[in-house]
């Protein structure tokens, strides 16, 4: 079952922004959980510590594709201020508070 705030990134724009790989197609944006205290084996993040993420920008995040130019500590900021960026969205939405 899907929450409310991964529902909400249907249609979203990508704010991860992994560029020149962010493919940008709103059609493939998901709830992109960053990585958390919370999060363990088998364990996500909780919902609003997630980033609104095109599909080849949450490949990269998750490691299912490699991009030799963005080294880890670079998309742990870039996926951090995606964070941030879709929590601005979510309280102008009315579903953060």
């Amino acid at each position: 079952m899907q929450s409310k705030l991964t529902k909400a990134a249907r249609d979203q724009e990508c704010t991860i922004r992994l560029h020149p790989y962010c493919n940008g197609d709103i059609e493939t944006t998901v709830l992109a959980h960053a990585p958390s205290p919370d999060k363990g084996m088998g364990i996500k993040s909780p919902d609003w510590w997630g980033a609104f993420s095109c599909s080849d920008c949450h490949d990269i995040v998750d490691g299912r594709k490699q991009v030799k130019d963005i080294d880890k500590d670079e998309m742990y900021r870039r996926h951090i201020d995606g964070v941030f960026l879709t929590n601005k969205i979510l309280r102008s939405m009315g579903l953060v508070k």
